[in-house]
């Protein structure tokens, strides 16, 4: 990927008003195009020749708008990420933290490519910064160093993100019910040899308590964080007598 070239493409400043008429396409519209492809076939029937196909267009004069397929990827993550959520104001900032997390799931199940393109190295585009700065927000007033709160945001994104990806990969999306009737069949064949196993299952299948891994492992995250916010609160305050 050019580095530079997705920089411009995704931060770059719009172009002003000019004379002649009006652009026949948009970074906006090519991008729309482009995420209706990967969401109905998969990233990989994403490519200029297609994109320009369902607008109408050639394929060298999408080049005047998107350097290539890269940029072009680029820029669909970004707008298929969308924006974070208006309503993180309400609540103590553990509630307003879970809120973020629970935000971020709706936009990687509509579009799970968008976990391949944003995992490693890659131009974080104003979007997805966007995200970053509101869950920043949200923990300026915990008291935690900021190596700390960034590690925060990559707990949380890579609890939700595990989830999404598991959800992508079943069909039906029941990833606890698909999981625990594989599971139960074999276990129920050999429990002699697993026990703690099977009564963990039978149980759980007996109340229907499957498929809660997002919620609780969320609880588990948060819980743990004000716990240690508390801690260092505690601390501080001991340390100030």
């Amino acid at each position: 990927m050019d580095t530079a070239g997705t920089f411009e493409l995704l931060w770059g400043d719009p172009p002003g008003p000019r004379r002649g008429p009006k652009p026949a396409l948009s970074h906006e519209l090519i991008a729309r195009t482009g995420i209706g492809i990967a969401d109905a076939d998969g990233l990989a029937a994403v490519s200029m020749q297609r994109v320009a196909a369902e607008l109408g267009f050639t394929k060298m004069s999408l080049y005047r708008y998107v350097p290539g397929k890269a940029e072009l990827v680029a820029l669909m993550a970004d707008l298929a990420m969308g924006t974070p959520p208006e309503d993180l104001h309400d609540g103590d900032w553990c509630d307003r933290l879970r809120t973020w997390a629970l935000a971020l799931l709706p936009g990687f199940l509509s579009h799970p490519w968008v976990l391949e393109v944003t995992t490693g190295p890659h131009v974080v585009g104003p979007n997805e910064l966007a995200w970053m700065e509101a869950a920043l927000a949200v923990l300026d007033g915990t008291g935690l160093p900021g190596v700390e709160r960034m590690d925060v945001l990559a707990v949380l994104a890579g609890h939700v993100r595990s989830l999404a990806q598991q959800v992508a990969k079943t069909p039906g999306g029941d990833t606890g019910a698909q999981f625990g009737a594989v599971l139960a069949e074999v276990v129920f064949q050999r429990g002699d040899r697993y026990p703690h196993t099977r009564a963990v299952l039978a149980e759980s299948i007996a109340g229907g308590d499957q498929d809660k891994a997002l919620d609780f492992g969320l609880d588990l995250i948060v819980d743990g964080l004000r716990a240690r916010v508390e801690r260092a609160r505690s601390s501080g305050d001991s340390t100030r007598r």
